[in-house]
């Protein structure tokens, strides 16, 4: 459950990407519509990082490193 939420986000941040860049073109910079998808991209960056943590926090994901 917590994988399948962590590919939503970054679908959701990959979407914000690409509609800024839309917003960027279609616009040329005079709305602030670039802004809001830069919020957008950095709480859901912000948000996917923090489910990382909890998946290692919580011990659902097992770093198999062996170092």
């Amino acid at each position: 459950m917590l994988k399948a939420a962590i590919v939503l986000m970054l679908l959701a941040t990959v979407v914000s990407l690409f509609s800024g860049l839309f917003f960027l073109v279609r616009d040329e910079g005079r709305s602030s519509r670039v802004v809001n998808a830069l919020t957008v991209r950095v709480i859901l960056t912000a948000l996917t990082l923090a489910l990382i943590a909890w998946g290692f926090y919580s011990g659902q994901f097992v770093s198999h490193v062996t170092w």
